[in-house]
């Protein structure tokens, strides 16, 4: 056992004198970092070794911990062995986690720093990875799946972390890329850095591939543990509650909240302020918040139960639905009705963003996602129209006809099939070209006839008669309508019998 400890001990201090000359952390360091102190069990700690030949073992690290004392498998790459590539020995023991964190039913997290597939193990490293991509797809939707990257990940190896439900990426070091720019340059002639091919930023600004761009490995690793705290351990687990007492500074947050929404609604105003004065604490933790910013999903608590929200953000692109919008929301919502948590709509909505590049994009297709993952949704689903909600846009954020269990309406609320602009324009149009050719003022009529669409069709009423909504709700009673209507449905019950699981794609 010394001998075992002192190789331990050496091929430690080789990783620590490797990595931190990089201002990275080792293996080791990082899955301290994560778990909580002194939980962690480690699992095939020689395989792939040489004991005898002082060798200590493969290029990962793999093994069970806890995180705020709820148990979850982790698995490490070791850079400073063989760069962290991938081979037979690595591929086994990443895939021997994988099956025991299903038998155990508790998820996964995987921090990943790798050169990529070992060239020495030729095929058997690729068919490795197909092993794992395999063994992701199973456990997608039963458990959940996070991926750090604190490093490079590079070639067939993404594919890993794309198949899990939530990636995070360090700024500095993080990369990912299916071809790297030697590669590029090689086929194509173009001269791209790392950064600028598969960096952080890229990815969570542009792609949509990440998550969550932290600044360094604490803040990466802590938006893991943070991620957890807000998830069920599996499908069949109860969702995460806490001990909640509702205190003077919440109930003057709801009280608050008609005083941050303009009665115009061609005003913006930030949505994120809205979702803090509605949840526990005022704490919300955003999912992708770089990317598609016209739309805001992301966990927090309301009334010490875990809950998703979904929501328009008037302060991008006047909040309107694009294909990046319809994609991130359509897999949040997926994600929650995987894992049975509850998700709230929060509906401030133009329609969707009109144009050549939409079309061409495919918003047809990639809007019907958003569509989808709704219709097809069991979870608990409450929906809150705060300003507008026009044609399309609509029916797909959680409306009564997609399947929302519970919808309610501000007062203000317009709710049509077009603003009264655009009907006017459509609606009005043989009077305006006859006062025209009269000589009266076209402008003065259009703005009758506007005024009195916008009486007789631009409000909340036509929607309550036909059921669509539950009830008209004042602003400051948003808090109290969410929390009850969520107690109601706690004995949801899908209408599919036993069990029902499927996966959480990637879009």
């Amino acid at each position: 056992m010394d001998y075992q400890n002192a190789i331990s001990a050496k091929a430690e201090e080789r990783a620590t004198a490797r990595q931190h000359k990089l201002e990275k952390n080792t293996a080791r360091e990082r899955i301290a970092m994560l778990l909580d102190p002194d939980t962690f069990t480690e699992i095939g700690h020689f395989a792939g070794g040489n004991i005898a030949k002082g060798f200590g073992g493969a290029a990962v690290v793999t093994g069970i911990g806890r995180i705020n004392d709820q148990p979850v498998a982790v698995y490490a790459q070791d850079f400073a062995v063989s760069g962290g590539t991938l081979g037979e020995a690595e591929g086994n023991k990443i895939i021997n986690l994988m099956s025991k964190a299903l038998e155990l039913r508790i998820p996964i997290v995987s921090l990943l720093d790798s050169g990529g597939a070992r060239i020495q193990d030729g095929v058997v490293a690729l068919s490795q990875y197909g092993r794992i991509f395999k063994k992701t797809i199973e456990a997608s939707g039963i458990i959940p799946q996070i991926s750090v990257i604190l490093g490079p990940c590079a070639g067939g190896a993404v594919y890993g972390p794309a198949l899990t439900d939530f990636i995070v990426m360090t700024k500095d070091h993080a990369h990912m890329f299916v071809t790297g720019p030697d590669v590029v340059k090689a086929t194509t002639g173009e001269d791209v850095s790392f950064d600028d091919l598969g960096g952080a930023k890229l990815h969570n600004f542009q792609s949509g591939v990440a998550h969550y761009l932290a600044s360094d490995e604490e803040d990466a690793l802590d938006y893991a543990r943070t991620l957890l705290t807000y998830l069920p351990a599996n499908n069949t687990a109860p969702i995460p509650e806490w001990d909640y007492v509702e205190t003077e500074e919440d109930r003057a947050c709801a009280q608050a909240l008609s005083d941050l929404v303009p009665a115009s609604s061609k005003q913006p105003y930030d949505m994120l302020e809205v979702i803090r004065h509605i949840v526990d604490y005022g704490e919300f933790v955003q999912v992708q918040e770089l990317f598609s910013p016209s739309i805001i999903v992301g966990f927090a608590a309301l009334d010490g139960q875990s809950v998703g929200i979904v929501a328009n953000q008037p302060m991008a692109d006047a909040g309107t639905l694009d294909v990046d919008a319809s994609e991130k929301a359509g897999r949040f919502v997926q994600f929650c009705d995987a894992f049975r948590v509850p998700v709230i709509t929060l509906v401030d909505v133009p329609g969707y963003r009109p144009g050549t590049a939409q079309e061409q994009a495919g918003i047809i297709r990639r809007g019907a996602k958003l569509i989808w993952s709704y219709a097809n949704a069991t979870t608990p689903l409450v929906t809150v129209v705060l300003r507008k909600a026009y044609g399309g846009a609509y029916i797909v954020m959680g409306s009564k006809s997609l399947g929302g269990d519970m919808n309610f309406a501000w007062p203000g609320a317009e709710i049509a099939v077009l603003g009264a602009d655009g009907a006017v324009a459509i609606t009005g149009r043989r009077a305006l070209k006859e006062a025209a050719a009269k000589g009266e003022d076209v402008e003065a009529l259009r703005k009758k006839l506007s005024e009195e669409y916008t009486r007789d069709n631009v409000n909340p009423f036509l929607s309550v008669e036909r059921g669509e909504l539950d009830g008209i709700i004042a602003p400051e009673d948003t808090r109290r309508i969410l929390v009850e209507s969520l107690r109601m449905l706690r004995t949801k019950k899908s209408l599919f019998d036993g069990e029902r699981h499927h996966g959480n794609i990637p879009m």
